[in-house]
């Protein structure tokens, strides 16, 4: 089955002079969901305080078909993800969905995130977890996949399991600089399924 995930109101605003008001984003989302949009995802509550705004407005719409979701990463290295300030700020806008990012990328691990591997799949597993205990939906965003794939696949297939064995319910694999070609994204996500289906 194919559902659409539309991320025009976060990434969409990222590009040079582009700034939605809280109005427009509300009337962007009113569009989306007449288009049919699966899932739309809003904004990142725990880094834009005029993102908590217009999920606020956006709980009084009364959408008939679209999902909205909230943005934001896992929880911290070292942290448990029910003390991380990030997660309690996607929780208290009250979306059925959340979508959080975590790292993929061996690189990433040890030289943004500073942790170790093991690491860093415990806070992806946690932080899935507790979104589901606290009856969300979650989608997994594998930022920067491909790359890490192309640099240690077993490691980047063990982030995407990990998020899996967390409960969440799907899994996004982001071709984040945009690099990849289509015979090695057709490779990668093959044995992406593999992995994942070796898993349940």
């Amino acid at each position: 089955m194919i559902k659409i995930y539309d991320t025009t109101l976060r990434d969409g605003t990222q590009g040079e002079g582009v700034s939605f008001s809280g109005r427009d984003k509300l009337k962007i989302l009113r569009l989306l969901d007449e288009f049919s949009i699966d899932y739309v995802e809003g904004g990142w509550p725990g880094s834009n305080p005029k993102d908590i705004d217009f999920f606020k407005a956006a709980a009084d719409l009364d959408l008939r078909h679209s999902k909205l979701a909230a943005f934001g990463s896992t929880c911290r290295a070292g942290s448990a993800p029910e003390d991380d300030a990030n997660l309690k700020a996607i929780l208290a806008v009250g979306t059925p969905v959340v979508t959080i990012f975590g790292k993929s990328w061996h690189l990433h691990v040890t030289e943004v995130l500073r942790t170790t591997p093991e690491e860093n799949l415990r806070i992806i597993r946690d932080s899935v977890s507790y979104l589901v205990s606290e009856k969300r939906e979650v989608v997994y965003d594998a930022e920067h996949f491909f790359d890490g794939y192309k640099a240690d696949p077993e490691y980047a297939l063990e982030t995407l399991a990990a998020a899996r064995e967390g409960g969440a319910s799907s899994l996004v694999l982001c071709d984040t600089n945009g690099g990849s070609l289509p015979a090695e994204v057709a490779k990668t996500v093959r044995a992406a399924r593999e992995k994942i289906s070796d898993t349940e």
